[in-house]
């Protein structure tokens, strides 16, 4: 109910009326005017009632009349009568029923009833009644009511003194209450502008309206009675305390602010009077010293401290409302305010301060606007950094000033004992937390000094205590710890007021950047801008700066102290927060100092020490990470590392700081990452599986005390490290470089530490990367280069850093673009993670390495990875970065990834695959197998299965690689199987040959484009074939490589590789390719393995590796070259041989056939048999192409010519020559060239002058070969090398396939050339080592092979003659006479220079002195004489007529040589020899002689005769003994032959002794008669004289003799002439048997008696003799009988003479002994009776 409703109106005048009733009452006796007053009041009051509609404004009117018996009653001065009028008149003015005469008359009664000391706090409630319910008291009127209260103040009660004291207040408050109101009321409304300040005096107050100047006047007043001086306007003051007055004016300041600050006059007075006045009062507080002796006469005032106090909370409340007036006094203040807080002030003075500078702290925008005022002006007082370095300072003097704080030993709390080895609080709180459950008291702990922590106000607020102590007169007793507790709160609501503000307006700005982004404001002119405030960015930079030092000291001080867990984490959250509000600004040096702070404090003490200073100076790390930070521990601790709950109370900070402040670390990454590398390395954390950390013990590293309390927290600490680097994936781009080159420069230090260190390394940055890595997939691009060119490329950060320093406080963002980030890399280019000495260190860089590269290409990128080639190469490339490793794991590790990538993602690889087949590729031979291996199984993944998913570019970088696997030497069948895949590679080429083809083209357009754009020649191998040309021709190349590999076994599997694919696929390459295949592969290949081949090594090798024996053909470099050389030849023979019409298209054919002999002839004059054998094989295969044209005329012609088979023949072509591929060479080459097909394919077109050439340029290499090999060594050589007996066949089977080629211009030089090298190869000896496997046993009448060719070769070359012209037929003689030397070597066998050979049956194998050289054994040329010799009847029994052979004299030739056998009989090496001999002569003779005796007249034969003569007598009376073992059958056998012969001379040559010389006829006659004689052997046995005494041969003679001497028909005078001769020869053959037989008979007759065997010796001659003288004395029967018979004038007068001169030699022997003698005799002297006279008849005159 309100004073003004009518119920309230009501009751007013009730009680009023009630009120004066009273009264009158009361006076009734002794007052009697009051009575009257009181009543007539009564009136007077129901009369406005009554009259008035608005009753209490016409009370109100009538005020004076109606409170003036109230007045009269508290004239009286009687209590209770004084009691009731004051209560009446209290309840009138609460109605507001008072005007200014009743107030003014109320205030005289009240001061009345004051100066009487009556109803004192009546009168005061009464005062402030009035005062507060009306605004009717002004001026004088209010003074007088003011000065009223103030009076009652100081009376002595000391109820009314604080009921006055707190009535002023109230009044005081009212006054300036009615001020502020008065103010409202007046708002809007203009008024006249007040004078301007400099000009006002302090009583000109005429521009103030009533209520403001009534308060200015007291305002004035007080700070007149607080100076001691006299009041203007509280007049009638008698008494006023200082303390009193600063209560008022602060309570006034405090509480009406925007008075003093809207009205000029009031600024004035805080100007011109308070702050002096504070400033005096200030005086003594400032000059004392705690202490100290003043040296002048004057004491110093000592500081009061209900004063000081009073002061103080003064200038706080100045400072805080009104320091944008008093800019120069607050700067004053606040240096006050500092200095109060020296050590040398008085501790209740200092604790006063601190609570003052506290209440300052928790005002972030009063500090903002002293930062503003102050620190950012020239030549001003750096205020605000002052009082956050005072505060610092002070609470390092706590702990250094022996009087503030406790000695530790004295105030230790439970459980907080201090070690010796432990110096700072963090072992106390370690130990503490392991006492005995006591929960030690808040404190603080330093250097043995204990300050206690007092929780002394709410977080935000600074709830003073001494300052609220205005009771207190004296000095209070400050409590331990109280003033750190203060000034420890000031600090933390310092650090939360300031970076909240900031934060704030920084979140307020960053949202208005970015709506301007969004919608950019129009453009305003410049000129509005200029005169605002500074710009917030400058404030905020200006704060920090000017705070941080002072800050980071006393926090870093106070954390180290800390000995509570709470205080520790407000500490640690202030520092925080300040670190993360620096990085925000880009205050790069207070940032890293805080962030210092944190990281040393994780650490165990002194440990962080060396570190972390060492870190800060970023350019110079030479701290480690392990083994030194132990090692710098200083002498005095223990060795221990004991880690603290308040290490992992900061360790967790740092964590929470990197976490949610990452994007602001920037550079200071590295310090964070460093911290909690050592803290990883202390807990024993270990990188696992993509890099997470896990609890594992380290087994070496420093001796870390884990309590049981951190050994609990280890998994959340692992999980909140790895969460950290997993929220990575939420910073910017800027701060992921950041976090990523500290991990980098980290990992950097990691090495240099782990080099020469044998101690376990950090894994920790290597770790991360991994980790930070992986969580960023989707911005790779960005990260990736630094990422992997650390692990790989190491970066030297000393030189990155600054750069993205200068980059983040220049706020710009750092050019991380691709280009200029690897430029950057690759200048600081310094050392390879993988590359590292350490085991641990590669495997995790290499392990960090190749996962990131397989979740990169397994991440889903958008687009996807087969769209973006850049950024597959880009993901890729470090990949083949690790392939510069030298050390095995890494590659391993590198190649397993390949093969991971392969079987996961190899079907998308695309434009990867360079890289990935480079990484394949990039083996060595100092790697180990299992490498080769590992990368061997890729390459086979790749050749498998991912050939058709690669571009075909591609390829022949797949044919490198499997080449490069080919050629390692580490593992055989690694480069074997490698061969393998080059041809299932060149069977792809071949089935996708057209799609490869289209790629390729494309590719080669695109390429030549940019060549000619850039101006320059295409550069590619074998340019300017077409691509897929070159494709086939890098496959040879690679193939030819191996070809000359140094192991034998790739070799051969090359070479045939290599002619396996030309021969399968070389229809698909162009014909012009097939210049290159010739010159650049073909014989290239054959200069190398020549080249190779004769400079290898003769030693021998005892085994191929392991256990394998090797084969004694195979057992030196030497003989393993060899075989390749064979091959190689024979493939590239059989090349031209399959492919000759297409080469022949090329143009140098022939010079590609003259290389191609010249190699064949190389190759066969090679001193190793295998070589030269194969030579000559690749020779006949070339030789097997037979020109077409002559070949389609004579399909069969070496079937008729009866040519042997050749060693290895290869298949016929027919006449349209099909070649024997297994694709059809007209298919292909009609596909590719159409148009050359017609003229490649020989239908006639082939010339046939070229083909001449071709095939005498064969035969010369032919001649030059055979001469070359089949050579004789001159005197005096020493024989290098014999060519083997296959070489020798092989080189003479060339001829017959040769000679078809070469006939029709073979002419009698080109004979002598065959002839030379056919003598000279069955010439040749061979070595006894080889001859048990080359030559028959010397019995077996075998021919070798060669000399089966020889044979054949001239067989060939007889037959060709045979149906060839006539011009040809005049080699017959040629022919017989080389046959005719090879007859000779059955007897004389041929020598080989001046080469010392045996015999076979004298050759000894010489099988223990193994070394000794080996014998040269002659062949049995017997076999091949004889049959050279039958050769030779047949072609002459052919040939006989013909005149060449006439002419040639060949018939005596053939006598001539077969006079050696026939002479040496059976001296012959073989019998069968002169057997054949004798044979033959009879069927040449048969033949021979009708021609001789018809060309007798031209005298052809005339030298033959004599010859043949010679012959007869050498066989018929050889000098050769029969040998002793001769059975009777053999010795009948070769009387026959003699026979024969005797046979052939009286049937071919006596008849027709008329053609024939007459001396030939005599010396036949002699042989005749010689023969008719028995000639007996001396080694006959009694048994086998009848038989072996030649009878049968004697008596042919003899019968032949007989034959010729007794003709009755001489026709001729020749044929006379025979008989004379033959009777002649025959008679003195007889006269000589008879007379020696005649003398042996006499001497017998005296020889004494022999011995036994003497006598059996002489019977046996004897015999011999008798039988002798039978046949010739029957002889001279016979003869006598057939001169009987013969006409006298037949027989020659000389003849009768030898006749009658035979009687007295036949009667001489009439005294022989033997009875068979005696009756021959008698038998032959029978007939000398009709010789015993003179014949009948004389011729007398021609008449008989």
């Amino acid at each position: 109910m309100t004073t003004s409703s009518p119920e309230a109106v009501k009751k007013l005048l009730e009680n009023m009326q009630t009120d004066l009733r009273s009264l009158s009452m009361e006076c009734k006796k002794k007052f009697p005017p009051v009575k009257e007053a009181a009543e007539s009041g009564i009136v007077k009051i129901k009369t406005i009632a009554a009259r008035n509609t608005d009753i209490l404004a016409a009370l109100k009117e009538n005020s004076s009349e109606v409170v003036q018996p109230f007045l009269m009653g508290c004239g009286t001065k009687e209590p209770k009568i004084t009691q009731l009028c004051l209560a009446a008149i209290q309840r009138v003015m609460s109605h507001e029923v008072v005007s200014e005469s009743a107030a003014g008359s109320i205030i005289t009664m009240l001061w009345q009833l004051m100066e009487n000391g009556l109803e004192e706090l009546k009168l005061l409630q009464t005062v402030l009644v009035l005062l507060t319910t009306n605004t009717v008291v002004h001026d004088e009127v209010l003074s007088k009511a003011i000065v009223l209260c103030f009076r009652l103040h100081f009376t002595k009660d000391n109820i009314t003194n604080n009921t006055a004291a707190a009535t002023v207040r109230q009044v005081v408050t009212v006054v300036f209450e009615r001020m502020v109101a008065e103010d409202d009321r007046h708002k809007g409304i203009v008024e006249q502008p007040p004078p301007v300040q400099g000009n006002s005096n302090r009583r000109s107050i005429s521009t103030l309206r009533p209520s403001a100047k009534d308060a200015y006047m007291l305002f004035q007043d007080l700070c007149q009675l607080v100076n001691a001086d006299a009041p203007y306007w509280l007049v009638g003051m008698t008494e006023m305390t200082r303390t009193f007055g600063l209560e008022l004016l602060e309570s006034v300041l405090n509480d009406f602010p925007g008075v003093f600050l809207q009205h000029q006059e009031f600024s004035f007075l805080l100007k011109e009077r308070v702050c002096p006045l504070v400033i005096k009062l200030f005086s003594p507080n400032i000059k004392f010293r705690q202490g100290s002796v003043t040296p002048s006469p004057g004491p110093v005032e000592k500081p009061y401290f209900p004063i000081c106090m009073r002061l103080l909370r003064v200038v706080t409340v100045l400072i805080k409302h009104f320091y944008s007036l008093l800019v120069t006094e607050c700067e004053i203040f606040l240096s006050l305010l500092v200095k109060f807080l020296d050590g040398e002030k008085p501790q209740w003075l200092r604790a006063v301060a601190v609570e003052s500078i506290h209440r300052l702290c928790v005002q972030p925008h009063l500090l903002r606007s002293f930062c503003q005022s102050y620190d950012m002006k020239q030549h001003s007082t750096k205020v605000f950094r002052d009082i956050v370095n005072a505060l610092g300072s002070f609470i390092q003097s706590l702990f250094i000033s022996p009087s503030q704080g406790n000695p530790a030993s004295a105030n230790t709390p439970a459980g907080g004992s201090v070690s010796v080895g432990q110096t700072g609080a963090q072992s106390g709180v370690g130990a503490a937390g392991s006492s005995g459950g006591l929960t030690p008291q808040a404190a603080f702990e330093y250097r043995g000094t204990w300050i206690p922590l007092m929780t002394v106000s709410v977080q935000g607020s600074a709830k003073a205590t001494y300052l609220e102590m205005l009771d207190k007169v004296d000095p209070p007793s400050i409590p331990e710890g109280y003033a750190m507790s203060v000034a420890f709160s000031a600090l933390l609501d310092l650090v939360r007021g300031i970076t909240a503000m900031i934060e704030r307006e920084l979140a307020k700005e960053e949202e208005s950047a970015a709506t301007r982004m969004r919608d950019p404001p129009p453009r305003e002119p410049q000129s509005q801008s200029v005169d605002q405030d500074p710009v917030p960015q400058l404030v905020w930079d200006e704060m920090v700066s000017a705070c941080w030092c002072g800050l980071l000291a006393a926090l870093s001080l106070l954390l180290d102290a800390s000995t509570d867990e709470t205080a520790t984490e407000n500490i640690l959250k202030a520092e925080l927060t300040m670190a993360s509000l620096c990085g925000r600004l880009g205050l790069v040096t207070p940032r890293d100092a805080f962030i210092t702070a944190i990281c040393k404090a994780s650490l165990p003490p002194h440990y962080a020490l060396t570190v972390l200073t060492s870190t800060t100076n970023l350019s110079n790390k030479t701290y480690s990470i392990q083994g030194q930070s132990v090692q710098i521990i200083s002498p005095s601790s223990e060795s221990h590392q004991q880690l603290t709950a308040k290490n992992i109370q900061c360790m967790r900070t740092l964590l929470n700081l990197a976490h949610c402040h990452g994007a602001v670390l920037g550079t200071s990454w590295q310090l964070v990452l460093a911290t909690l590398q050592h803290l990883v390395w202390i807990l024993g954390l270990k990188p696992g599986a993509g890099g997470a950390l896990k609890p594992g013990r380290a087994v070496e590293g420093p001796s870390t005390v884990l309590t049981t309390a951190v050994m609990t927290d280890l998994p959340v600490i692992s999980s909140i490290l790895s969460r950290l680097f997993e929220s990575s994936q939420y910073l910017d781009d800027v701060s992921l470089h950041h976090l990523i080159n500290a991990l980098c420069s980290l990992s950097t230090e990691a090495m240099e530490m782990a080099y020469g260190n044998n101690k376990e390394p950090s894994l920790f940055a290597v770790a991360k990367l991994l980790e930070t890595g992986l969580v960023n997939m989707d911005r790779i691009e960005i990260l990736w280069r630094p990422l992997t060119g650390h692990l790989l490329e190491k970066v030297s950060s000393a030189t990155h850093l600054p750069h993205l320093l200068f980059c983040q406080n220049r706020k710009i963002s750092p050019s991380f673009s691709t280009g200029s980030h690897e430029a950057l890399l690759l200048a600081l280019l310094r050392r390879r993670v993988c590359q590292h000495p350490n085991s641990r260190m590669r495997e995790w860089g290499a392990e960090a390495v190749t996962s990131l590269i397989k979740a990169g290409l397994a991440f889903k990128h958008n687009p996807p990875l087969s769209q973006s080639q850049r950024l597959q190469l880009l993901l890729l490339s470090p990949l083949k970065e690790l392939s510069n490793v030298l050390h095995a794991d890494i590659r391993q590790k590198q190649l397993e990834s390949v093969l991971q990538i392969l079987q996961s993602q190899g079907d998308s690889l695309g434009p990867g695959w360079p890289l990935v087949l480079g990484v394949i590729g990039a083996i060595r031979n100092d790697q180990g197998e299992s490498l080769i291996r590992t990368a061997f199984q890729c390459l086979q993944l790749v050749v498998t299965d991912f050939l058709p998913t690669m571009p075909s570019t591609c390829l022949q970088i797949v044919v490198d690689v499997a080449g490069s696997f080919g050629l390692q030497n580490q593992e055989l069948n690694i480069s074997l199987t490698s061969i393998g895949l080059l041809w299932n590679i060149s069977d792809y080429f071949f089935q996708r040959g057209e799609t490869i083809v289209q790629e390729l083209n494309r590719e080669e357009a695109a390429l030549e484009k940019q060549a000619r754009e850039k101006g320059v020649a295409l550069n590619r191998p074998f340019h300017p074939a077409p691509p897929f040309d070159c494709l086939w021709l890098c496959l040879y190349a690679e193939l030819g490589e191996l070809c000359v590999d140094p192991r034998p076994a790739v070799r051969k599997s090359a070479g045939q590789t290599l002619f396996s694919t030309i021969s399968a696929h070389g229809t698909l390459l162009q014909p012009p390719t097939w210049h290159t295949v010739v010159w650049k592969v073909l014989f290239h290949l054959l200069d190398c393995v020549r080249k190779s081949s004769t400079t290898a090594d003769k030693e021998k090798i005892e085994s191929g590796g392991g256990n394998i024996l090797i084969h004694h053909s195979r057992d030196t470099a030497e003989k393993q070259w060899a075989e390749t050389w064979v091959m190689t030849l024979a493939g590239v023979a059989r090349i031209f041989n399959t492919r000759r019409y297409l080469l022949q298209s090329l143009g140098d054919f022939f010079k590609a056939w003259e290389v191609l002999l010249a190699h064949i002839q190389s190759a066969a004059l090679s001193k190793n048999n295998e070589v030269s054998l194969a030579a000559l094989k690749s020779f006949q295969e070339i030789l097997q192409i037979v020109t077409p044209v002559r070949d389609s005329e004579k399909p069969d012609a070496l079937v008729i010519m009866d040519v042997p088979a050749l060693v290895d023949p290869v298949p016929p072509s027919g006449p349209g020559r099909p070649l024997p591929c297994p694709d059809s060479l007209a298919e292909r080459l009609a596909h590719y060239e159409g148009a050359e097909l017609q003229q490649a394919l020989p239908h006639g077109a082939v010339d046939e002058l070229e083909d001449s050439a071709l095939w005498w340029s064969a035969w010369n290499t032919w001649y030059r070969t055979g001469t070359d090999s089949t050579r004789a060594p001159g005197t005096g050589d020493k024989p290098a090398f014999i060519p083997s007996q296959p070489f020798l066949t092989a080189l003479v089977q060339i001829f017959p396939a040769l000679y078809q080629h070469i006939k029709p211009n073979f002419s009698m030089d080109e004979l002598g050339k065959l002839g030379v090298i056919l003598q000279g190869a069955v010439s040749v000896p061979i070595s006894s080592d080889a001859s048990p496997f080359i030559l028959p046993s010397y019995t077996e009448a075998v021919l070798t092979g060669l000399q089966e060719a020889v044979l054949t070769a001239l067989d060939v070359l007889q037959k060709a003659i045979c149906v060839g012209p006539e011009n040809m037929q005049a080699m017959f003689p040629a022919i017989l006479d080389q046959l005719l030397l090879f007859v000779e070597f059955s007897c004389k066998p041929p020598q080989y220079g001046k080469l010392e050979t045996k015999l076979i049956a004298n050759a000894k194998y010489n099988q223990i002195q193994l070394f000794a050289p080996a014998e040269w054994v002659a062949l049995n040329y017997v076999p091949f004489a004889e049959r050279s010799l039958e050769v030779v009847v047949e072609l002459y029994q052919k040939t006989a007529c013909h005149k060449a052979v006439v002419s040639e004299k060949v018939l005596q030739n053939i006598i001539k040589t077969l006079r050696v056998p026939l002479g040496l009989k059976y001296a012959c090496p073989s019998e069968s020899t002169w057997r054949l001999a004798v044979s033959s002569l009879l069927k040449v003779l048969s033949i021979g002689l009708p021609v001789a005796r018809q060309h007798a007249a031209s005298g052809k034969f005339h030298t033959m005769w004599p010859e043949l003569a010679n012959a007869f007598e050498d066989f018929l009376f050889t000098k050769s003994t029969a040998p002793d073992n001769l059975s009777i059958q053999e010795f009948q056998k070769n009387e026959s032959i003699d026979v024969e012969v005797v046979h052939l001379i009286s049937t071919e040559i006596l008849p027709f002794a008329n053609f024939i010389p007459k001396e030939f006829v005599g010396q036949i006659m002699a042989m005749l008669n010689k023969g008719s004689i028995h000639s007996q052997s001396s080694s006959f046995t009694e048994a086998e004289i009848d038989v072996r005494m030649r009878e049968e041969f004697s008596k042919v003679c003899f019968e032949t003799l007989l034959q010729f001497s007794f003709s009755n028909k001489a026709s001729t005078p020749q044929e006379g002439y025979i008989s004379r001769m033959a009777l002649s020869v025959l008679l003195k053959r007889s006269q000589d048997v008879l007379r020696r037989y005649v003398e042996d008979e006499r001497l017998s007759g005296r020889c004494p008696l022999p011995s036994g065997q003497r006598m059996k010796l002489d019977c046996h001659l004897l015999r011999q003799q008798v039988t002798e003288i039978i046949f010739v004395l029957k002889a001279i029967s016979t003869l006598m009988d057939s001169l009987k018979k013969t006409q006298p004038e037949n027989v020659d007068g000389n003849t009768w003479a030898q006749v009658i001169a035979l009687y007295p030699t036949l009667v001489e022997c009439i005294t022989c002994s033997s009875s068979e003698v005696s009756l021959a005799l008698k038998e032959a002297l029978g007939p000398f009776k009709d010789f015993m006279q003179p014949p009948a008849t004389k011729v007398q005159n021609g008449e008989s």
